[in-house]
């Protein structure tokens, strides 16, 4: 376990109570058995003396666990953010989400990171007790478990969907964790509707999908995003190929996702995307705990219980939007962006395609309806991301920094693009002039200094209490 503390009490007294606040936080290890369990597996309950807690999937499976078949751990809410991992550890549990062991190295992925490979290995074991390529496998076997039990896919298109580079890689991957061929575990899948791949995604309750996808409804790019009742749909690349998103709350602790495209492409790419934008890992009742040591932000608090950080499901799209935001209205920046999206997108029968920075990189200015600075800004953008000049895997200080330096873009449109693009739970926009006028009427503090002061109590969930906020002023 390296240096890890895990605190064997509370996980403990959560397993003995089958808390499902704790589900996907820790993993519990069968000693007798030598399988590994979520702490609401519902199979008789084991001795203390039988069991070990583990932080991960991972590191259960590392330690020679076997996946419960019962409890399926697969289907747990993801793993919410590695607090007390380094920022090197973080970034690169980002970067692995995003695929970048599946079709790089670990020396690529040190290299990105500036650490050696040694180093690496050493602070994942000091952090979460696991090595990176480790995290990976169990990240890429556990979508393909859920789409054996959740699809009708074939064991071929499962291997390349969930991120594996082989059939073979896929086949004996399996069999080492599970004893058994892939295909010895499936039931009768699901037909998948109208063609149309299907899975479910879970969270913590309470979520406030409702508030969520309202959020989202305001700001949907016409012509790539639509919002209709609870569902939210949009184009997006699967494989260099055009496809259809939509996904639903289906109550129960999960989201329905269903992909349309004409063939079957890296689906575990997608179930990330759907994670970020959704913000399906996070704890709501430590967020919440956290916010409310503040006595009136505590109040506000309670008015929205399971309030989420919408994120985004491209980084340089959210950071056009951000810069087409600045000084307009939600809807006037609504309709700039369905305007880039025609002039400028591909159109595919599953909808339009944003278009990527290469396509913005070449614009005339001129050609924009908005201020020349901000249209300049927008170009300097597309051509640095075109370039490679901007790593969004990066930390958000750095990214900040990196954006800050574009002419045009200054720091809220940094903090916003972080706050969003990154998933950045501390990302504050203290110069937000809608923010300064919800916290003088709602919280008594007047004036940019004094928010800032004050937001020190809301760390490092400050990006939760913005959105806290702009609920007051959306209401």
């Amino acid at each position: 376990m390296g240096d890890m503390l895990i605190d064997t009490d509370a996980f403990e007294k959560a397993r003995r109570a089958r808390d499902p606040r704790f589900d996907g936080r820790f993993f519990v290890g069968v000693k007798t058995t030598g399988i590994y369990c979520r702490p609401v597996c519902p199979v008789k309950m084991p001795r203390a003396g039988n069991v070990v807690f583990f932080l991960s999937a991972a590191a259960a499976s590392d330690a020679g666990f076997r996946p419960c078949l019962r409890c399926r751990p697969e289907s747990s809410p993801g793993t919410p953010a590695w607090n007390g991992t380094s920022t090197t550890v973080a970034r690169a549990l980002r970067m692995i989400s995003a695929g970048a062991l599946d079709d790089g190295t670990l020396s690529v992925l040190c290299s990105r990171l500036g650490v050696s490979t040694r180093h690496l290995n050493r602070l994942f074991a000091r952090h979460l007790g696991v090595a990176p390529g480790t995290i990976a496998q169990t990240r890429r076997l556990q979508f393909a478990k859920k789409l054996i039990d959740e699809t009708s896919l074939s064991m071929t298109d499962i291997a390349l969907s969930s991120g594996y580079g082989s059939v073979r890689r896929f086949n004996d991957h399996f069999r080492s964790t599970y004893g058994r061929a892939p295909g010895a575990l499936r039931k009768q899948g699901p037909p998948e509707e109208d063609g149309a791949l299907q899975f479910t995604l879970r969270y913590r309750a309470p979520f406030d999908f409702k508030g969520l996808i309202s959020f989202l409804a305001l700001r949907a790019i016409p012509g790539v995003e639509t919002v209709c009742g609870n569902t939210y749909s949009r184009t997006i690349w699967v494989a260099e190929k055009p496809a259809r998103l939509s996904v639903t709350d289906a109550s129960e602790g999960s989201v329905l996702c269903r992909v349309s495209l004409a063939n079957a492409g890296p689906m575990i790419g997608i179930a990330e995307g759907v994670r970020r934008l959704f913000d399906l890992d996070a704890v709501p009742g430590e967020i919440e705990s956290g916010l409310s040591q503040d006595p009136q932000m505590a109040h506000l608090v309670g008015q929205n219980p399971g309030l989420r950080l919408p994120g985004a499901w491209d980084a340089f799209e959210m950071a056009i939007r951000a810069i087409v935001g600045q000084q307009i209205s939600v809807q006037g920046a609504t309709t700039v962006m369905g305007w880039l999206v025609s002039r400028f997108g591909q159109a595919t029968s599953a909808g339009r395609l944003f278009p990527r920075a290469e396509d913005l990189a070449g614009l005339d200015p001129d050609d924009l309806p908005m201020p020349g600075t901000r249209a300049r800004a927008i170009r300097e953008l597309a051509r640095i991301v075109a370039n490679g000049g901007i790593d969004f895997e990066a930390t958000p200080d750095e990214v900040r920094a990196q954006l800050v330096a574009i002419r045009g873009i200054g720091p809220w449109t940094a903090q916003y693009i972080a706050m969003r693009s990154m998933s950045d739970p501390d990302a504050f926009l203290d110069g937000d002039l809608v923010l300064q006028r919800m916290a003088s009427r709602h919280l008594g503090v007047s004036g940019v200094q004094a928010l800032r002061s004050r937001a020190e109590l809301w760390r490092p969930w400050r990006a939760y209490a913005c959105m806290h906020l702009w609920r007051q002023a959306a209401a």
